[in-house]
């Protein structure tokens, strides 16, 4: 069976993407053992980790600012359109920090993955570790979701449990997430590939 195809898409360092490079190619087989391989990196600026490491390891990149389009409409249908010329079967958000529109979740749904660092649904949004915290929640974590039309609502597909420590401020409590994160994202992402999926209601069933 041939590799899924994964267009990986960054928004800063890359440490999501450089988790589901070295997983790869530290698979037997490569990409056909690991059942995925990345065909290209995108990113919503220039000038960035992620790209450098896409381009290190030889992955074609394109770049799609929000600033050089008119309206989000239009650059989400730029988005869509750069992402499609690669023919994807999965699209990873690794970090990417913009939220997609109607064109992008109408093409890619159900095919589309994200990280959040928080045990959805409870902290949804951009401060998912600060709200932990401050809510005084004794544990938290990550989740991998499929994305859909709200913000961080759709289907969970896996989870990771860190506990709170009582010295922990948001640094080093969102550290010890992304540790546990870039282990689930590269897990779920392989077995996704290797094994297919469906997706009834909310409850997402890996084959």
């Amino acid at each position: 069976m041939a590799a899924s195809r994964l267009v990986v898409l960054v928004s800063g360092s890359g440490t999501n993407l450089q988790a589901l490079l070295d997983a790869i190619d530290a698979h037997p087989g490569g990409s056909e053992g690991f059942g995925a391989e990345v065909v290209a990196v995108g990113a919503d600026r220039a000038n960035i980790a992620g790209l450098e490491r896409a381009e290190k390891a030889g992955i074609p990149t394109f770049v799609c600012p929000v600033k050089d389009y008119g309206s989000r409409v239009e650059w989400d249908a730029a988005l869509t359109a750069a992402t499609d010329a690669y023919a994807p079967d999965l699209v990873v958000s690794a970090g990417f920090m913009k939220i997609v529109g109607k064109e992008f979740i109408d093409r890619f749904g159900g095919r589309f993955v994200n990280t959040h660092p928080a045990l959805l649904p409870a902290f949804p949004g951009a401060h998912g570790v600060r709200d932990a915290l401050a809510y005084g929640a004794k544990v938290t974590g990550c989740t991998v979701h499929f994305v859909d039309s709200g913000v961080d609502t759709g289907p969970i597909i896996a989870q990771g449990v860190v506990e709170v420590r009582d010295e922990d401020d948001e640094a080093a409590l969102h550290e010890r997430i992304k540790e546990v994160e870039r282990k689930l994202l590269v897990d779920v992402v392989g077995r996704l590939a290797r094994h297919g999926y469906r997706i009834e209601g909310r409850k997402v069933t890996i084959q």
